[in-house]
């Protein structure tokens, strides 16, 4: 079947209603870092080493001094909805008095959008929080929910009136395991006990920001998780696979739906920590509805006990990530696999999204961010990225299958809308569905970017 083909048939499944979308991230994208606080990426990425070709926050993809150009981008893709996060240390620095300049930023980028009927999506925190509050102990500050719900006060005041959809946190548990438990990422901790605390003092803020964003009435505020399904491909692995997915998965639906950290959890890690921090009077805040759920989906993880059947591991998958994990057990991905090493199955889009709708019911979903890495080749003027265009083609219609099996799916975001700082990655792994040069900052539109135009111009 051609290319067009699937276009055309992949179109015509895709309700009206359908939000089509793409994303990004404050720290990836903004540059600028003279015009804000510093943040723990910032930190992090001062210390040689920890991101892999150098990379620092600047010039990123000069976001911030090209924010007429980005939104024209948007305008011309047809997109109905740009999800985006807020730099904390741009709009508060160093968590102390606003910056004007930082909520005139995202003013202009909100009414901008709205000029192009363009629907904004807000991410109250991707990941850089301000260095004077990690330095106070970060996500393993007892108030660090308090300091959380002063910055997203301040941006429901001044944005609550315009925003159409609102996340409190992107994806806690790499904020938790890949900064916290390991040191894979910002702010490099790498004490396993500390990753567990983490996670469930990021959703303890999650309660208290949801609290503020309902005294402001904003529209629609919720949660953005990275979730996904959890094969085991034997027996001797299955012990393993519940493990991984308790913490990849179920650790944080249990809290929202209200069912608290399960006892089967807290017996596998009790030799890593005691769960003391657990506050009975906090988990009801964090079980306040939310208005929608977004999920980040990318590849599944395989798990094997035959040695044989192991491959090597894919980037971020790694059992210090799952503290507690069996012995005996290897990470098994398969190929294809884009160029982080990330198995291609389209197949666990759909199951996660079944799995995501009876863990946690009547909560509308919408796939967040969605995307690949592949070795783009810019060849005069034109990159034809093929592999990123059968990703979405087949994750696209795989997001449909779940919903054509009852899942209530709202929406589709590709990741990304441009190449940018993969963090710990540096510059050397590309996402975006436009290639940005490194060097004079142009933007050129993949054959990525003509798919999604083609359909969102087209429903």
């Amino acid at each position: 079947m051609s290319e067009d083909t699937r276009a055309s048939q992949l179109l015509e499944r895709i309700p009206s209603e359908f939000t089509l979308g793409v994303a990004t991230a404050s720290w990836q994208i903004e540059g600028d870092s003279k015009g804000r606080g510093s943040s723990i990426w910032d930190d992090f990425a001062a210390v040689p080493g920890n991101i892999k070709d150098g990379t620092t926050a600047d010039p990123a993809c000069d976001h911030v001094n090209r924010l007429t150009e980005d939104l024209d981008i948007l305008g011309d893709l047809g997109v109905d909805a740009y999800r985006f996060s807020v730099s904390w240390p741009r709009v508060m620095p160093g968590h102390q008095a606003p910056s004007s300049n930082g909520i005139d930023f995202y003013n202009r980028l909100i009414d901008g959008l709205l000029e192009r009927n363009i629907k904004p999506v807000l991410t109250a925190y991707h990941w850089d929080l301000p260095s004077e509050l990690e330095a106070k102990g970060g996500w393993l500050n007892k108030d660090i929910h308090n300091y959380f719900a002063e910055y997203v006060d301040l941006l429901a005041k001044n944005y609550g009136d315009r925003v159409d959809r609102w996340a409190t946190f992107n994806e806690p548990w790499v904020s938790a395991y890949l900064g916290y438990a390991t040191k894979m990422h910002a702010p490099g901790l790498g004490v396993p006990a500390a990753g567990l605390e983490s996670a469930y003092r990021l959703m303890a803020a999650h309660g208290t920001g949801m609290s503020v964003l309902r005294d402001h009435n904003v529209r629609s505020p919720g949660l953005v998780l990275n979730l996904t399904t959890v094969i085991a491909e034997d027996d001797g692995a299955k012990a393993a696979r519940d493990h991984i997915d308790s913490l990849q998965n179920h650790f944080w639906l249990d809290l929202l739906a209200g069912r608290g950290v399960s006892a089967e959890l807290m017996q596998r890690t009790r030799d890593i920590t005691d769960w003391s921090f657990v506050d009975q009077g906090e988990l009801a805040n964090i079980a306040q509805p939310v208005d929608w759920l977004g999920i980040n989906y990318y590849t599944p993880i395989r798990v094997t006990s035959e040695a044989t059947l192991a491959e090597p591991n894919a980037q971020g998958q790694d059992f210090s990530l799952y503290p507690g994990t069996p012995s005996g057990v290897k990470m098994a991905s398969r190929d294809p696999r884009t160029e982080m090493g990330w198995e291609i199955y389209a197949p666990a889009m759909t199951s996660t999204l079944l799995q995501t709708s009876e863990r946690l019911p009547n909560v509308p979903l919408f796939i967040t961010e969605n995307g690949g890495a592949f070795d783009d080749k810019l060849v005069d003027g034109e990159i034809h990225d093929q592999g990123r265009v059968d990703y979405y083609l087949s994750h696209i219609a795989a997001a449909l299958d779940a919903k054509d099996q009852g899942v209530d799916l709202r929406g589709y975001f590709a990741w990304s809308m441009m190449d940018n700082i993969e963090w710990a990655e540096g510059l050397e792994k590309r996402f975006g569905i436009y290639y940005v040069d490194p060097l004079n900052q142009e933007r050129i539109a993949k054959d990525s970017a003509k798919l999604i135009q083609y359909l969102a111009r087209n429903r």
